[in-house]
């Protein structure tokens, strides 16, 4: 594979001094529910950020409306808890204007898929130097236990009392097809697994989308214990390593004749086979067959970890590269000429 040149991006500037994990805490009451998965995911982050080494006032979190939109109020950096929906939209235009700042997006799968859906999509085909973490609990929880656009089919909820007739969404399928350079997924209660994902977003250059299975305890209380509990987890959880076999329990993964990918037992016969990850392939077509391998109603054979990692021209950096050739070209920001051009009329 060709590497491809790498993409200019302005470092930021970087901490007076060491910072650590409670440098991001603020002061203010965590208001989850007892249990809530968002806990582990706060604590990763606030464990993880000292690790930039970014001075906490070049931090800016946006969140939209959710249970998990209330993350700004918990770290210590620069925030806005925005509206429904518009944070991918709101950090698009920080992210433009502020090539200083490092530029996360706070999200749930109701906020981003439903009323934020259009926005997202967006944001990833435009490739902003952004990162979002999708938190996917399949569940209204702000509002109080409402079917969400990932809620399995069948699913009943007090907005579906006789069962969801809807297929859910997959994120990760949505963000592949949308030209997403960076796809990844992980797990709340998996500190370690979640901390490599949170490390190799960052690394990126553009949009990284990082889908977070997030338990809610009270509303959809072990959605996600297949993929937790010791006894089953080995053979339903799959984890994805760039440039390693894909193999868990007694299982790997094959390419199937239609492009598919399915999982089977290894043999000496198909061990050869065995598909290798490439996070780095030009073509999505992996990928994207990675995000289709598990069933959303029983979570069998979950991929976890980067699904895509590419690198694609980042639209900061085409936009600012853009705005200095018309300016040079044009001899000066002249706002009068820019609103004139040439296209005028005088009109008597």
């Amino acid at each position: 594979m060709t590497e491809a040149a790498p993409l200019s991006l302005p470092l930021l500037p970087t901490a007076p001094a060491p910072l650590k994990a409670k440098d991001f805490r603020t002061d203010q009451q965590v208001r989850w529910c007892p249990g809530c998965g968002d806990y582990a995911v706060l604590a990763a982050v606030q464990g993880f950020m000292p690790e930039l080494g970014i001075a906490r006032e070049n931090f800016v979190f946006v969140s939209g409306i959710g249970c998990s939109s209330r993350f700004p109020y918990y770290m210590n950096t620069y925030g806005m808890h925005s509206i429904h929906g518009r944070a991918p939209a709101i950090a698009t235009g920080l992210s433009v204007t502020r090539p200083d700042l490092s530029v996360w997006v706070v999200t749930g799968d109701g906020d981003a898929l439903s009323i934020g859906g259009n926005h997202l999509v967006h944001a990833l085909r435009r490739n902003v130097n952004l990162k979002i973490l999708l938190f996917n609990n399949r569940i209204y929880g702000l509002t109080k236990g409402q079917y969400s656009p990932t809620s399995e089919t069948g699913k009943i909820t007090k907005s579906t009392p006789l069962g969801s007739l809807e297929a859910p969404m997959n994120p990760l399928s949505l963000a592949l097809g949308a030209e997403a350079s960076f796809v990844a997924r992980t797990i709340d209660s998996d500190r370690a697994h979640l901390t490599s994902v949170l490390r190799a977003a960052a690394a990126h250059r553009g949009t990284a989308l990082v889908e977070i299975y997030q338990n809610c305890n009270i509303f959809n209380d072990g959605a996600f214990d297949l993929l937790k509990d010791p006894a089953t987890s080995d053979r339903a959880v799959v984890r994805l390593t760039h440039g390693s076999p894909v193999r868990f329990a007694d299982q790997g993964l094959f390419r199937g004749p239609g492009g598919e990918v399915y999982a089977d037992t290894v043999t000496p016969a198909n061990e050869a086979r065995i598909l290798v990850h490439d996070a780095h392939a030009a073509s999505p077509v992996t990928a994207f067959a990675l995000s289709r391998l598990a069933d959303a109603g029983t979570l069998r054979h979950t991929p976890i970890g980067v699904l895509r990692d590419v690198e694609r021209p980042v639209y900061d950096t085409e936009l600012a590269a853009q705005l200095e050739r018309s300016v040079g070209e044009r001899g000066g920001g002249d706002l009068a000429t820019l609103l004139l051009g040439n296209d005028t009329w005088s009109v008597a």
